[in-house]
This record gives structure tokens, C-alpha cells and sequence, in this order.
């Protein structure tokens, strides 16, 4: 198929796009129902982001949607945006601004292509069935393209598959690997099904940390669907702006996203909320894909011991097994995780640098980052919960 047939434009809004049109890049695996690999890049869920105003104007992250064309059929899209700043990101780079405005460069602006605020591994070249060489060809040409023909110093493409890493290598960009902590589903029955794989000693400390958790003198539930009520947001909204102002300044989200997602994909929330004398003391939100379910915000307006662990962990993994999921992503870093049966997993990132010699320092640093993630993994695993025979048929 002729590469100069595809033609690739560059949207403002995802308003110019049909959602249909969208998701059958986004979500082909939904054509006949179900659930998508993961809501993240779906038209509504990057929709909500957009028309809530948590990306946009004065948001650092200004939507820059790439889509590619063939004989007027959208094979591909990517949802890419113009970054003033490295917040919301998770894959750090701003040592590489520092260095790079220190050598009299200019690293703002960059390209980001991405889910905003989200550490969690999906597609990010989203193309059609039957297109996937050519389209994921064309949507990092015109990224390229795009950075090299308006002086923007470089191109990332954060929590990408794995697949997509080796496409881009191959294609000639620099491939980054980091680590996350996942829980994976090995068959378990149940949550003691889980906790029998562990030594002895961590299936202890989880018990005592489960029971002081659940002794806070309340109740836990979980809500999905049309259990989700707009009291329980006002909830979340309260939590959420508490964890927002101490990790990040302030909230990433507005509250109108959570309007949004009420409204559009209650099917695929699970919100987690611990309640003492009819009161919402504390909340842990996911979402549900079709294999995984991604825990992504928490927060708290009470504090209670290992409380934290219950609803973003425990929770979360009996929730998993109770629906036949093969993996909960608890979100970025934590080496905390470990203990609670959470194994360390590589996460895979592509970037492109425009300035030769920036790009072969780059290139030397990843490197180098590499084998130290690969050596770290390997060692946390060891030393991971899991009793030894277990760890080993794992690997």
C-alpha cells in the first residue's frame, strides 16, 4: 500500500471528530460489544478531558489530535498535545529540560502524545485492524513532521504497549523503559486463594493490616453504574482536591470531568468508598478495562491505620478476581506496593529529540536507565511476597 496515499491532519478538538469514527481506531475490540482493552483513549473518555477544561487553555496541555487518512477513511489517530510544562506526565524528563536549557536550548515547547494525568499502558497509535504498520507509520511521521517544521525540541509517546516500543525502535525512535508495580491474577478463587501464594509471613501482615483497615468504624462498598449517585462525586470531588493540593499543587481534574464521566462511563468506574455514621470519609477510584482494572486517584478526608492499602489495594484485588480480571494497575511508582503483592513491570515510553547532540545524550542516559530498571526489577522481585516456587513459575 502506497505511503503517499495517507494524508495526516492535525484537529483542535475532538468536536471535528465523529466518535464513531474515533473508536473504531481507539477501540476496534468493541465493534461486536464489550468492554475496550482500556476506557483511556476513548473518544469519551479524552472527550471529558476537553469539554471539562482539565486540558486546553491554561492547562499547559493544549489538544493537538493526529489523524491519518486513506481514501477518506480514518485508519489512525493519536491524541497529542502541545506541553508548556512536564507536569501530569509520569514518564520524568525534567532533567532533560534542565540540561537542555542550560546549553542555551529551548525544551518548551515539546509534543506529548498521551492520556493526560494517566500512568497506565495502552495504545497510544491508535489505528484500524489491517492498518497497523502503515498507520502507526504515518501518525509518527506526522508527529515528527510536525515538531521538526515548527522548532519544537521533541516528541513523547508515554505508556505505550510494548509492541508499539518495538514498532518505534524500529522506526528510529528512542525507546525508554520504566517500572510500575502490578498485581496479576494468577487463577485465584478468591482473596485467600491470593493470600496462600504468599509466604507466611506477608500473608500475616496483610490479614493484621486488612482487619485494622475494616476496624475503622465503618463500612466499605464498591459502586459501578447506576450505584454511582452525584453525592458519591461531591465525595470523591472533596478527596481528590485534598491529595491534589498536597502532591501536585493543585487538582489536575476539574470537577466538571467527573460531571462527565458520570454521565458517559459509569459502566466503567468502580469508586471504592469507605463511609463512618452515613458520612464518605475516604474513596479510592478505578477504572475497568477488559482485562485490567487501573486504579488511578485516592483520597481521604479522615485518616485511619493501612485504610490507604484497603481501598486501593486490597480492595481493588478482591474486586479483580470477584470479576475474572488478570491485573490491577495500582498507577505510578510506590515501592510500597511490593509487599502487598504488586510485582514490579516493565512500562515503555518512545522519544524523539530534534537536536543531534541532545538526542545522542538522551540516547547514552536511557542506556544506561535501562539496565538499571532491568536490574531493579529483578531484584524486587526476589525479594517480593511471593513464596520462592510461586515467583519463579511466574517468570
Amino acid at each position: 500500500m502506497d505511503q503517499a496515499q495517507i494524508e495526516v491532519r492535525v484537529l483542535r478538538s475532538l468536536g471535528d471528530i465523529a466518535a464513531a469514527e474515533w473508536d473504531a481506531c481507539a477501540c476496534p475490540e468493541t465493534a461486536n460489544g464489550g468492554r475496550p482493552l482500556d476506557p483511556f483513549t476513548t473518544y469519551r473518555f479524552l472527550r471529558a478531558l476537553e469539554d471539562s477544561g482539565s486540558v486546553g487553555r491554561g492547562t499547559g496541555w493544549q489538544p493537538q489530535y493526529l489523524t491519518a487518512h486513506l481514501d477518506g477513511m480514518m485508519i489512525g489517530a493519536a491524541p497529542m498535545y502541545v506541553k508548556s510544562h512536564s507536569q501530569g506526565e509520569y514518564i520524568f524528563d525534567h532533567s532533560w529540560a534542565h540540561a537542555y536549557e542550560r546549553a542555551g536550548g529551548h525544551y518548551y515547547p515539546k509534543l506529548q502524545i498521551a492520556v493526560p494525568f494517566t500512568p497506565a499502558t495502552g495504545r497510544r497509535l491508535l489505528v484500524r485492524p489491517g492498518y497497523e504498520e502503515i498507520g502507526q507509520s504515518a501518525l509518527v511521521q506526522g508527529a515528527v513532521q510536525l515538531a521538526s517544521g515548527n522548532t519544537i525540541s521533541s516528541l513523547h509517546i508515554t505508556f505505550c504497549t510494548a509492541s508499539e516500543a518495538e514498532a518505534g525502535r524500529q522506526m528510529g525512535l528512542m525507546h525508554r523503559v520504566t517500572q510500575q508495580f502490578h498485581w496479576l491474577n494468577d487463577g485465584y478463587s478468591d482473596f485467600n486463594g491470593f493470600l496462600a501464594a504468599l509466604s507466611s509471613r506477608k500473608r500475616k501482615t496483610i490479614r493484621r493490616e486488612r482487619a485494622q483497615a475494616q476496624g475503622f468504624g465503618g463500612h466499605i462498598r464498591s459502586l459501578t453504574g447506576s450505584a454511582l449517585k452525584p453525592e458519591h462525586w461531591d465525595a470523591f470531588w472533596r478527596f481528590y482536591q485534598d491529595t491534589g493540593a498536597r502532591k501536585w499543587g493543585s487538582p489536575y481534574l476539574t470537577r466538571g470531568f467527573f460531571d462527565l464521566v458520570h454521565e458517559t462511563m459509569a459502566d466503567d468506574i468502580v469508586l471504592i468508598l469507605a463511609e463512618r455514621d452515613g458520612q464518605a470519609v475516604a474513596g479510592a477510584l478505578n477504572f475497568v478495562g477488559r482485562e485490567t482494572l487501573f486504579g488511578r486517584y485516592w483520597g481521604c478526608t479522615e485518616h485511619h491505620p493501612c485504610l490507604h492499602f484497603e481501598l486501593c489495594y486490597y480492595q481493588a484485588i478482591d474486586w479483580a478476581i470477584a470479576h475474572g480480571l488478570t491485573r490491577v494497575e495500582a498507577g505510578a511508582q510506590g515501592e510500597h506496593k511490593l509487599a502487598r503483592g504488586y510485582l514490579p513491570t516493565r512500562t515503555h515510553s518512545l522519544h524523539w529529540v530534534g537536536d543531534p547532540g541532545f538526542a545522542n545524550a538522551v540516547a547514552r542516559y536511557l542506556e544506561a536507565e535501562g539496565a538499571a530498571v532491568d536490574e531493579e526489577i529483578e531484584i524486587l522481585t526476589d525479594y517480593g511476597p511471593f513464596r520462592k516456587m510461586q515467583v519463579e513459575e511466574q517468570q
